[in-house]
């Protein structure tokens, strides 16, 4: 792993009031890596992403950003500082059109005076979103609404893209389509953490990967080193 990551996660324990789901996490992602974590449902996988965005709080543990500290920042904050959150389930404004639905992922100071450039590269990536501008995203198939997902948290401008099963309810063949895009949105040096149920599709385009299991981290390391064997049962607990 890069001695000078991106993200540090140091033995993080997150609380929903008085339920434990984080359990002394800890994770890297060097620059301009692709990080795959994986578990089943109920693993923590989307608590993790929601601290890293800044909309939970960790009440043990750090988390370093870029080399700082950002522990007690809004989500307002971490998009300030480059972080850009995929939600699950892509929750996209379904009465805003295309067009204004990405504009609202330029809100901060910083990307809104880029916001044309970075619209230019959004519908260079997603031409499909272009042709649907003016389309209400309502309208939208689901794999638009995910790409539409994507594409409004690239106009904030991120260094580190956080993505929450962004696979999940698509077609094969449009899951397909959007991996690729992540490998290119990664060839322009964004780091991405990919949180994932589809085992086999994350870990082949990961550098590094971690499987969750009920709160805690079980497995780690090189997905290329990792075995079937070891995966599933890391995964499944068994």
């Amino acid at each position: 792993m890069n001695s000078d990551p991106v993200l540090r996660v140091d033995d993080i324990d997150v609380f929903y009031r008085d339920f434990q789901a984080l359990w002394g996490v800890s994770l890297e992602a060097g620059r301009g890596q692709i990080v795959s974590v994986i578990g089943a449902n109920g693993a923590g996988k989307s608590t993790l992403l929601n601290t890293l965005a800044g909309l939970m709080q960790p009440q043990k543990g750090t988390v370093h950003f870029m080399g700082e500290s950002i522990n007690g920042l809004d989500a307002y904050e971490t998009v300030a500082r480059k972080i850009a959150l995929v939600p699950e389930g892509r929750r996209v404004f379904p009465r805003l059109t295309v067009y204004e639905n990405l504009m609202m992922g330029c809100y901060a100071r910083r990307a809104r005076g880029n916001r044309e450039n970075n619209l230019e590269k959004v519908y260079e990536l997603f031409p499909r979103l272009a042709d649907r501008h003016k389309q209400m995203a309502a309208t939208l198939s689901g794999g638009e609404q995910q790409m539409l997902a994507v594409g409004r948290a690239l106009m904030s401008e991120p260094q580190l893209l956080l993505c929450d099963e962004i696979s999940l309810g698509l077609a094969p063949v449009v899951i397909k389509e959007i991996y690729q895009r992540l490998r290119q949105i990664n060839t322009e040096g964004i780091t991405i953490v990919l949180v994932e149920q589809d085992i086999r599709q994350s870990l082949k385009v990961a550098d590094h990967a971690y499987v969750m299991l009920e709160g805690k981290v079980v497995l780690a390391g090189d997905p290329k080193e990792m075995t079937e064997e070891q995966v599933k049962k890391a995964y499944f607990g068994v």
